[in-house]
């Protein structure tokens, strides 16, 4: 079967066909979108980004004051329960607006990058009151303005963030033998040192030990979140005296200061198991469960040969032959067939932003609870149906928005998504959206804009010969190709 490259680059390198939307002729059209979309507006925070963290301060402000109040035998019950509603709020209204970023965005590429970093330097909203506020921000600030640039100033922006501080409990670490660790009595955490490594850099496997994850978290103490802003910075009291030996290299010594941690991130991004371990996931992520070593090694060269430019590295998988055959066993995670699936849709732009509003949280909300809808009113200003198409729908599938499993991040293999349940889900959502959203197309025309060339012939026929139009709908969003990308 043959399947054009624009077909291709807008169902492996995208979130879909979008009628009316033409889409990237080849690989330089992909590039082209990275310097485009870094100037568009982004969706979240809703607030935006100076906003968000003025929000996000005076919460925490509020938390911390309830929190002293609680030690002096005067608990405000209410006031507590008050900032962890808002905060529930911001993040349910975040994830509505993730959705709707990726559904109406034109740079495709630049949205399934994002969405790959975002999951590359896993935070879970979950975690506390201070990560459903800063999950959204994490991706908006570190992640998206440097995700076409040099990978060791991401690295820097995506772990010396607040977001991955609170969530790697990074603020909890003192070195033992600091002043603060001898007066206090606390201790090392490695949690942000075994990520950096394990996670974010050297990948498994790659010759480090135990030693070096303990060193790595020794060279990071002193670094943390400046209350009552969320700033990072560098208190020396609580940093871990000494030199420190990190893979063979030496790093403290007598002078202990905030440059220390930052010449080991950037070692890091520049050691070649890096480069090996960034360029396998990224090829595995777009191409195949199994990265094909022959995009790979071009990939590493690239990168190499740029001092770790993540558009050279893309560049170089892109123009790949490997990166355009057909047979692609890669399937949609949730959030990709979901995302897929409204594009597809097509949703004139009114009723899909109602769709939207109608999903995010309101005021009197207590919960996701759905609320009763104004009598007569359209299914897509039904904030139970809105948020059951959106943000309930990716969590019953099991891909919330920024809550993954682990700081893993979410599977990206085939086996983990083709679970039936998993299939049960896709189903459903297919049957609601052909019912509610699509009831007066014609099955063929869907066809045609969700898969375009990439239609096999007996989807095609099988389509054609439904029994009435909704289940036809519903055929086309649950064929096994357009569940794959």
């Amino acid at each position: 079967m043959s399947i054009s490259v624009p077909t291709l680059a807008a169902i492996r390198y995208g979130f879909g066909l979008r009628p009316g939307e033409v889409p990237p002729q080849d690989a330089q059209a992909l590039l082209a979108e990275l310097p485009a979309a870094a100037r568009a507006e982004l969706r979240f925070p809703r607030e935006g980004i100076t906003g968000r963290r003025e929000t996000a301060e005076k919460i925490i402000a509020l938390r911390r004051a309830e929190a002293k109040a609680t030690q002096n035998g005067k608990p405000n019950a209410r006031l507590r329960q008050t900032t962890q509603q808002q905060a529930n709020r911001l993040y349910r209204g975040d994830a509505v607006a993730r959705i709707a970023q990726a559904v109406t965005s034109p740079y495709g590429f630049h949205e399934r990058l994002a969405s790959f970093w975002t999951d590359h330097f896993a935070v879970n909203a979950d975690k506390n009151l201070q990560m459903f506020m800063l999950a959204a921000l994490h991706e908006a600030e570190a992640i998206r303005p440097n995700l076409a640039g040099p990978f060791r100033d991401l690295l820097k922006a995506a772990v010396l963030h607040p977001a991955m501080f609170f969530y790697l409990d990074q603020n909890r670490s003192v070195g033992p033998g600091s002043v603060a660790g001898l007066r206090n009595g606390r201790g090392l955490n490695e949690n942000l040192g075994r990520e950096l490594i394990e996670l974010h850099t050297l990948g498994a496997g790659s010759g480090y030990g135990q030693a070096d994850v303990r060193a790595a978290a020794l060279i990071l103490t002193g670094v943390g979140i400046e209350a009552p802003r969320l700033d990072i910075g560098y208190r020396p009291q609580r940093a871990e005296p000494g030199a420190f030996t990190l893979l063979g290299k030496s790093y403290g010594g007598e002078g202990r200061s905030a440059d220390d941690h930052t010449a080991m991130i950037d070692d890091l991004a520049d050691h070649p198991a890096t480069a090996r371990h960034i360029c396998a996931k990224l090829a595995g992520h777009f191409l195949a469960d199994v990265p094909p070593p022959e995009v790979v090694a071009p990939m590493v060269a690239a990168w190499t040969a740029s001092d770790g430019n993540l558009t050279e590295v893309y560049r170089a998988m892109l123009e790949h032959p490997r990166a355009w055959q057909v047979g692609s066993a890669k399937i949609k995670r949730p959030f990709d067939f979901v995302v897929s699936g409204l594009r597809a849709l097509d949703m004139p732009d009114k009723q899909f932003e109602a769709m939207m509003a109608a999903a995010m949280p309101q005021p009197d909300d207590e919960d996701d609870a759905p609320r009763r809808p104004k009598k007569n009113a359209p299914r897509h200003r039904n904030p139970g149906f809105a948020r059951a198409m959106t943000i309930w729908a990716l969590q019953r599938m099991g891909q919330p928005v920024w809550r993954p499993t682990s700081p893993a991040g979410f599977a990206d293999d085939a086996a983990s998504w083709l679970t039936p349940s998993q299939l049960a889900e896709r189903i459903a959502w297919a049957r609601m959206a052909a019912q509610w959203l699509a009831a007066d197309r014609e099955p063929a025309d869907l066809l045609a804009d969700a898969l375009g060339d990439a239609a096999r012939e007996d989807t095609i026929r099988v389509v054609g010969q439904a029994p009435n139009r909704v289940h036809g709908l519903a055929m086309v969003l649950a064929a096994p190709e357009f569940n794959r990308r």
